[in-house]
């Protein structure tokens, strides 16, 4: 159960990169130029409040899986 635990970090990983490029290429930059004010509110909420939260968290989740951190002692 540990080894699937661990390559399972490899996939929160994977997520957490593609969750970031989705937000900033897909959903920010068309939404930046258009130039309207009501497109650049939320390619600005995109940028700065989702993405490294979102991505943070994955990545975090993801590199203390691979350093074993949810391992069952035991």
């Amino acid at each position: 159960m540990n080894a699937i635990k661990r390559i399972l970090g490899i996939l929160w990983i994977a997520v957490g990169l593609y969750a970031g490029y989705y937000l900033f290429v897909e959903q920010a930059l068309p939404k930046f130029g258009t130039g309207k004010p009501e497109d650049l509110i939320p390619a600005g909420i995109y940028t700065v409040i989702l993405c490294p939260l979102i991505v943070g968290s994955l990545l975090t989740f993801g590199y203390y899986s691979l350093k074993g951190e949810y391992d069952l002692e035991g």
